[in-house]
């Protein structure tokens, strides 16, 4: 690995179908796994080690698996804790994806995540939005951050860093100046949320008539996204509706790790055993 790639292309609409054989699918998004956050990430591998006959036919993670990803390089062999950490995520991953196919999605903290680090976690990209039909009905995905329109600062950040030009600046940069940098962002976020008393409530939401369009627009009934770390689902009238996943947090009181499940029976939510 002898430079990062560049990410997979996003914000194009796509369209995948599920083999005819699957009967269930498996979503989450918003685990934020880093080194510094242990709980969850036992959590998560334990999901991941369950025996083949109880996973779903297909794991799709809608954005933000990681809490910041400056590059695939960070996968290299190297004496650093942090980086024996994501080559530890990697394993995990290829050895569940060896069964069981996962898709991934772009979020907002590991859209740097490209075609190498997919291939080593053993993961298929998917665009934001996807349109994805199973069981004869149309879902639309998103990681969901680029709907929250009242969010303009984050808005303009985005559009910023969504630029081919600015991520092969970034990715050409050494990776310990890279990490700075992403550690910068990281405390100014962390400052953000301190001023709003760290309330998911306070923070900006998905724009309910952008999400009513996009639905109208690819003739789904349903948007299933995360990013706001406020699991719920919101009726959006005509029969259309949003479901949002919940954030991961095994260190928060009370712990947070859902999957959210669809089969012929609808959407479900299953907690996560946390102990």
């Amino acid at each position: 690995m002898s430079a990062p790639s560049p990410p997979p292309s996003v914000d194009r609409l796509v369209q995948l179908r599920a083999p005819a054989h699957w009967q269930a699918v498996e979503f989450i998004s918003d685990l934020h796994l880093q080194p510094g956050e242990p709980k969850t990430f036992d959590v998560w591998r334990a999901f991941l080690q369950r025996p083949v006959p109880e996973r779903a036919d297909a794991l799709f993670i809608l954005g933000d698996l990681f809490e910041v990803w400056v590059g695939d390089d960070v996968l290299e062999a190297s004496a650093s804790t942090d980086q024996a950490f994501w080559r530890a995520c990697a394993e995990a991953l290829r050895h569940f994806s060896d069964k069981t196919p996962v898709y991934f999605m772009a979020g907002n903290r590991d859209f740097l995540l490209g075609t190498e680090g997919l291939r080593v976690c053993g993961m298929q990209g998917l665009s934001d939005p996807t349109t994805f039909d199973f069981l004869g009905q149309h879902w639309l995905l998103s990681h969901g951050d680029a709907l929250c329109l009242a969010d303009t600062d984050y808005m303009r950040f985005r559009a910023q860093v969504r630029q081919p030009a600015w991520q092969r600046d970034f990715l050409a940069r050494p990776l310990s100046e890279r990490t700075a940098i992403a550690r910068d962002l990281r405390e100014q976020s962390e400052a953000r949320k301190r001023n709003t008393a760290n309330d998911p409530s306070l923070w900006a939401d998905v724009d309910a008539a952008a999400a009513r369009a996009a639905l109208q627009a690819t003739g789904a009934h349903t948007l299933i996204h995360g990013h706001t770390h406020r699991p719920a689902v919101h009726a959006l009238g005509d029969g259309l509706q949003r479901v949002v996943l919940s954030d991961w947090d095994a260190a928060a009181h009370p712990p947070r790790a859902e999957v959210l499940r669809l089969d012929a029976q609808g959407l479900r939510r299953v907690p996560l055993p946390l102990s």
